[in-house]
């Protein structure tokens, strides 16, 4: 089963840390929204393979909520 993992605050994407087939652990972060000046790490809620990337570096106008990365 998949999890996906959601933007949690509007902002920018700063750096994707992650790419597709990557091995990841619980806990690990996978990319970097800045929001006001201030980076906001998002973690892997799971450990698995990523299986989707659906955001990039330098990403602007992300809204919360958005589907960032699918992680099996």
């Amino acid at each position: 089963m998949s999890t996906q993992v959601l933007t949690s605050v509007p902002g920018n994407i700063w750096k994707v840390l992650v790419s597709i087939g990557d091995n990841v652990n619980k806990g690990d972060v996978l990319f970097i929204m800045e929001v006001m000046k201030s980076e906001v790490n998002h973690n892997a809620p799971i450990s698995g393979t990523i299986l989707e990337v659906h955001i990039h570096n330098d990403q602007e106008g992300v809204n919360p909520g958005t589907v960032a990365i699918v992680i099996e």
